[in-house]
């Protein structure tokens, strides 16, 4: 097992790199869809505790009720927050990327997690106020399935290059969920949005891993050549799906908090990286059922672990409060 982590130890690092990148993206381009849709940073926004003013208008910051306009989507994108969050996010991806080129998905995507509590610290520490028992507990027991999850997967992921008609079936199959939770988060209000809409963009973005991963197999195998219909149609598919995903994430990003945003985006794009891994590339051939049962609880309990935090987080408590009074 350790032989079999070492030999993982740069793409590992790499993946940590990118949860970095991801958090601080996180934090910036919420930010920015919250409270500064205004080009410019003219007067320091207050403090982004769910019942503040914007500082830049002087008006309460755009709740999760109301789906965002088109018109307030480009605004918040010429935002320079905005812009330096989507810097980072595109270097986490390009260091993750660099990642699966290296490892197995069930070995790379799972450590993206650690943006959880990265996202949770940075947010603490620019409100400057402790994060509650129940957005920590929730952090540390994604963090420790997430682990769990890395080390049994490090010693058993193998993986083979995949057929372009299952290739297609599984984009299809993820465009599906997408569009499913995508309709339920349309349908709801604050953090109910926001997890259905950020729990869709992950599942875009663990496409987006898997079909890179596929890319790089099929390429070192010598199946195709870059430019090969395959090649270009998996780019297409890349294209489409980080799209669609950073869509959704904004929508998320306005409808709730970042770590909750960044949670799902954690734990979803990996279990969906994973099971498509499994399907597609036969990662899981040489694991045993045992180990396949394990994988199971650790996943269970990272999945818990975001379920807490979200529950948890200032923005739903406050949420929660806010509908009881109206009732």
């Amino acid at each position: 097992m350790g032989d079999a982590i070492g030999s993982h130890a740069g793409a590992i690092l790499l993946a940590l790199l990118g949860a970095a990148f991801f958090a601080a993206s996180s934090a910036l381009q919420h930010h920015a869809v919250r409270t500064g849709h205004h080009d410019g940073d003219a007067r320091p926004a207050a403090p982004d505790d769910g019942t503040s003013q914007d500082a830049t208008t002087g008006t309460a910051p755009a709740r999760g009720g109301a789906t965002m306009s088109v018109r307030h989507l480009l605004a918040v994108m010429r935002h320079p927050r905005w812009l330096a969050g989507l810097g980072l996010a595109g270097a986490g991806a390009g260091v993750h990327a660099l990642a699966l080129l290296m490892a197995p998905l069930r070995v790379v995507q799972p450590i993206g997690v650690l943006a959880v509590p990265m996202a949770v610290l940075i947010s603490a520490a620019r409100l400057r106020r402790r994060p509650p028992h129940g957005v920590m507990a929730g952090a540390a027991v994604s963090i420790v399935g997430v682990a769990v999850f890395v080390v049994l997967s490090a010693g058993s992921a193998a993986s083979h290059s995949p057929t372009g008609g299952a290739t297609l079936v599984a984009g299809a199959c993820v465009a599906a969920v997408v569009a499913t939770l995508t309709l339920v988060g349309l349908t709801r209000s604050g953090t109910g949005r926001c997890v259905a809409l950020a729990m869709a963009g992950a599942s875009a973005f663990g496409l987006v891993s898997t079909l890179v991963r596929v890319m790089s197999q099929a390429v070192a195998a010598g199946d195709v050549g870059i430019l090969d219909p395959p090649m270009l149609g998996a780019a297409t598919g890349i294209i489409a799906s980080m799209a669609v995903g950073g869509w959704l994430v904004q929508h998320a990003y306005h409808a709730g908090a970042p770590e909750v945003v960044i949670a799902c985006l954690t734990v979803v794009d990996p279990i969906v990286a994973v099971l498509l891994g499994a399907l597609l590339l036969g990662e899981g051939t040489a694991t045993p059922v045992a180990t396949w049962a394990l994988l199971g609880v650790a996943a269970a309990a990272a999945t818990a672990g975001v379920l807490t935090l979200a529950h948890h987080h200032p923005d739903a408590v406050a949420a929660r409060a806010e509908a009881a009074v109206l009732v």
